[in-house]
């Protein structure tokens, strides 16, 4: 996944996967869906990203599999 930022436009990309897009939804006025032929999710489009994500600041968080005996595994990172 990657998530570009243009500041230019105070708009935010978030790409999924390198797929083909075949269809773009309107979420509302300010959020977009890209969609490949199968109806998979390609990227997304934020609009105004800094009132509409609360962007500039990003953080994400992974969890890991586990096996029942043991705790999860968690991976947090932040961006700002």
């Amino acid at each position: 996944m990657r998530i570009k930022y243009f500041s230019d436009t105070d708009t935010a990309l978030m790409e999924f996967s390198e797929l083909k897009v075949a269809e773009t939804k309107e979420i509302n006025e300010n959020i977009y869906v890209d969609l490949d032929a199968s109806g998979n999710l390609v990227a997304m489009t934020i609009e105004h990203a800094r009132q509409q994500a609360g962007l500039p600041s990003l953080s994400f968080e992974q969890i890991d599999e586990r096996t029942p005996d043991e705790p999860s595994k968690r991976t947090t990172g932040s961006w700002r």
